[in-house]
């Protein structure tokens, strides 16, 4: 069935690129979508044997050049978690696949990012009802996993798209109801310059806090993306040439004029997470990308293939 899937992608000059975000050693009852490093290891070994795996440059240079062929596909991840270096990056080496990682530099070294705070959070109060300040929904009832997964993701979507200062204020409220949170959970500097001299590794930038470029001014909006550029880039001696938008979503997370602002950062090139594939008429400061939610990996080829024909 995927190879025959396969075959169907093959049809088309086009180019996929997958976005992934952290890759488990074990399931996590409070992030079940998240890839283990089993299911990231059995989906490595499909592309494997169905996919010329290249790196996110050489696919952007390909699509410029209109030398796009065969079934190609290019792999990323976002943000910068500590275990794209301890748990992914082993699994990649395994099959000699390059991978692009875009890192969002104020995290480093015991940062964490605000929705992962919530996470953390809720995985650890105390059992009964609490009052948080959600619209439509200020109370919940946190029994279990399911109850804790279900406010977690309440409580994100509610706050996802208020202004950073604010979002930050909240979420600062509610890690002060738990002892301590965890400060592991994104890379050190030792792991940034481990992970960038790694063979097929890529660093790009991805801001430094992480915001809702949208939600930004564009003197704020550009401070973001440049002191995020230059925050990787003294730490690594080297030149970032791509950018990932954070979130990504044209019209509700940047809007079209923050490409000008990631060019005169100096980039050659940037990602977002509509879905979508890289062909010779993508504008490079617009590559779409495809996230694998499916963990039975036939669906996930299905996927792939409506993805590439536009019918997702």
């Amino acid at each position: 069935m995927i190879e025959r899937l396969a075959a169907l992608v093959m049809l088309r000059a086009r180019h996929h690129t997958l976005i992934f975000h952290r890759v488990l050693r074990e399931p996590d009852p409070m992030s079940p979508g998240e890839p283990t490093a089993d299911w990231f290891r059995r989906l490595m070994g499909m592309l494997a044997a169905n996919f010329q795996v290249i790196s996110l440059q050489e696919a952007v240079r390909r699509a410029a050049a209109g030398d796009l062929s065969g079934q190609t596909v290019s792999i990323t991840f976002d943000d910068g978690y500590a275990d794209n270096f301890t748990v992914a990056l082993p699994i990649l080496q395994a099959f000699d696949f390059p991978a692009t990682f875009f890192v969002a530099s104020g995290f480093l070294d015991g940062g964490r990012m605000w929705n992962d705070s919530i996470i953390e959070t809720v995985r650890r109060i105390g059992e009964g009802w609490h009052e948080i300040d959600v619209p439509g929904t200020d109370r919940f009832d946190l029994s279990d996993w399911d109850s804790r997964r279900k406010a977690a993701t309440a409580i994100i979507a509610a706050w996802k798209h208020l202004p950073p200062a604010e979002r930050q204020r909240r979420v600062d409220a509610l890690a002060g109801r738990v002892k301590e949170l965890p400060r592991d959970l994104m890379l050190s500097t030792g792991q940034l310059r481990a992970l960038a001299g790694s063979s097929g590794v890529t660093i790009g930038g991805h801001t430094r806090t992480h915001p809702i470029l949208a939600s930004l001014d564009d003197a704020h909006a550009r401070d973001e993306i440049e002191n995020g550029k230059r925050d990787l880039e003294e730490r690594l001696q080297h030149e970032l040439s791509l950018f990932a938008y954070p979130n990504g979503r044209l019209g509700q997370d940047y809007r079209a004029g923050h490409a000008d602002l990631v060019r005169d950062a100096g980039f050659q090139a940037a990602v977002a997470t509509d879905w979508g594939t890289l062909d010779a008429n993508t504008d490079p400061f617009r590559v779409p990308r495809f996230t694998p939610w499916h963990k039975n990996l036939t669906r996930f080829a299905m996927d792939l293939t409506r993805c590439h024909y536009g019918l997702l």
